[in-house]
């Protein structure tokens, strides 16, 4: 049965919005009707109560379920300080939120240990999945077995908890055989301090031989994280695309945004900040990047959402996609972003905005 997501007002989110999962057996006693539409019950925050969240989806067969958008940590000890990081984690785990992204690389560390300093003072680690990367720490660069090793004993020092849920490889080492990248993290499943691995920006053959390595006993491979959005189809779209269909790989592509510009408030160039995020959103001004912009406002009107949303939806309309990770640099962008995942484009406007995006 075909999944239809639909977004409406409920007295029970504090936000002002429910979102809620139509069309999907129910699976477990956590599963709830509302209006007749099968949701999930989550436990919120004291203030706002209990919240309807989309049924959540896995990521592979890691044993984890999200929801349909994992908040990014990127920015968190860069541009956002400890306060505003706390605030925007509060009110991404107050409406549903349970993936959060980083790695350790992240401002040398700082995201890792701001996440662990949130969950531990909220008491949210058992609501919240973690995925964190490693591979490009100035202390533990590449994917020797002993940088592995000490790069995720640093990371879980840094985010207060016995077990990473999801561990990248953040971006491939060519001078390191895979198998011995792959071995050193079968020891860290056996120890418990990882559950699950993916794999960030791999190329197909390298994902390919991954999985023939999978075959002969090494971990598998369950998640690959890559950049993908409206304006930089091309790299993951062939190749790429194929190998993840075929080997079921859940794909968590960041940048989804193309570093907010498709939020759609960078118009001109008297828009662009001037930083580097001012930089990136610089390059897509232009006549492919108004004529996407143009698509995603006429789609967002016909929805009543904001562009931001739009955006994300048409990733999750994509068959590999199971969940885009984004930032957001203020707490009440949140909605927006998490919203996506109760947008239903209709066929006629995923093909419009594949048309625009051309």
């Amino acid at each position: 049965m075909a999944r239809r997501h639909v977004y409406r007002a409920h007295e029970s989110n504090g936000a002002g919005a429910a979102l809620v999962l139509a069309d999907a057996p129910a699976h477990d006693d956590q599963v709830d009707t509302f209006d007749g539409l099968h949701v999930e019950v989550l436990a919120s925050n004291l203030l706002s109560g209990p919240i309807n969240v989309p049924r959540r989806v896995p990521i592979g067969d890691t044993g984890i379920e999200v929801h349909p958008l994992a908040l990014g940590g990127s920015t968190f000890g860069w541009t956002l300080s400890t306060e505003q990081a706390f605030d925007v984690l509060d009110r991404f785990a107050g409406i549903g939120g349970s993936l959060v992204d980083t790695a350790d690389s992240y401002a040398a560390g700082r995201s890792e240990s701001i996440i662990g300093k949130w969950m531990d003072s909220r008491g949210t680690r058992d609501r919240m999945a973690i995925a964190t990367k490693v591979g490009h720490h100035p202390d533990h660069r590449g994917l020797s077995p002993a940088d592995i090793a000490a790069a995720v004993d640093d990371s879980l020092l840094r985010l207060g908890i016995e077990r990473i849920d999801l561990l990248y490889f953040h971006g491939d080492d060519a001078a390191v055989p895979l198998e011995e990248s792959l071995g050193a993290v079968d020891a860290l499943i056996a120890a418990g301090k990882v559950g699950a691995i993916g794999a960030a920006d791999f190329s197909p053959e390298r994902l390919i031989e991954a999985r023939v390595l999978a075959a002969n006993g090494l971990p598998r491979f369950q998640a690959l994280t890559t950049k993908y959005n409206l304006l930089e189809r091309r790299p993951f779209e062939g190749a790429p695309e194929l190998v993840a269909h075929a080997q079921g790989l859940a794909v968590l592509p960041y940048f989804g945004l193309a570093s907010g510009f498709l939020g759609g408030q960078v118009r001109r160039r008297a828009d662009v900040r001037h930083d580097a995020r001012g930089e990136r959103q610089a390059r897509y001004l232009g006549r492919r990047g108004h004529r996407v912009l143009a698509a995603v406002d006429e789609i967002a009107f016909a929805h009543g959402v904001q562009p931001a949303t739009i955006a994300l939806a048409w990733l999750l309309a994509k068959p590999t996609v199971v969940a885009p990770v984004v930032s957001a640099s203020r707490p009440d962008q949140v909605e927006a972003l998490m919203a996506a995942a109760s947008v239903e484009l209709q066929r006629s406007e995923i093909v419009e905005l594949d048309r625009a995006s051309d």
